[in-house]
């Protein structure tokens, strides 16, 4: 996925799906990925990123150069 770059840390979670009797199977929970375009003043550039929907209400709040640095996340891992 070139000028896609994920960075999230979010991974899928597991638990039990249950039939009508209380059968339980494994199933696993895949986070909602999405793929974004933000503007970065900063860069005076717009970057595509893969997001989930709950980090991209974040993002439109607080700003993409804050929720890397919350994340920990270096600007320059955007524009590889």
């Amino acid at each position: 996925m070139p000028g896609r770059k994920k960075i999230t840390g979010v991974k899928p979670m597991f638990g039990n799906q249950r039939s009508f009797s209380m059968r339980a199977t494994r199933r696993k929970y895949n986070p909602n990925l999405q793929t974004k375009k933000f503007f970065v003043p900063e860069l005076d550039r717009r970057v595509e990123v893969r997001v989930t929907a709950g980090e991209i209400r974040t993002i439109d709040k607080i700003g993409l150069m804050a929720f890397l640095k919350r994340r920990g996340v270096k600007v320059e891992r955007l524009l590889d």
